[in-house]
């Protein structure tokens, strides 16, 4: 006998993320809830990041990323806004990174889901 999953609406995997976003879980929302082939899309010309496509890729975006920052001051992710198959979220993010020094960054992170799992974040600063 098989049992089969149900597959989470965009409603139950935004909900999820931010249980997780609002305890900085960031690698475990990745681990959870991206799709192997995930597009993490930065605004072009970012000095922070870029693009990266992969469960695997993503992550070591992301690592290297975090790998940079000394300081954290203040971090607030907003309740996501749910339509049909995206999902929204503001992040405010305060911090001191290598390069840049202390920098402040108030983004738009866009999500879009399919089959239950996240198959695109896309970051607006």
């Amino acid at each position: 006998m098989t049992t089969q999953q149900a597959i989470m609406t965009t409603q139950e995997v935004a909900a999820r993320f931010n249980e997780l976003a609002q305890q900085e879980k960031w690698f475990q929302i990745q681990e959870e809830l991206f799709a192997g082939n995930v597009k993490s899309i930065d605004p072009v010309n970012s000095p922070y990041m870029g693009y990266a496509e992969g469960k695997e890729a993503v992550r070591q975006k992301g690592e290297e990323f975090v790998s940079r920052i000394t300081d954290l001051h203040r971090a607030y992710t907003s309740e996501p806004i749910v339509t049909g198959n995206h999902f929204a979220v503001t992040r405010e993010l305060e911090i001191t990174v290598q390069p840049h020094g202390r920098i402040q960054m108030n983004e738009i992170m866009l999500y879009e889901v399919k089959d239950g799992q996240i198959i695109s974040e896309q970051f607006f600063y």
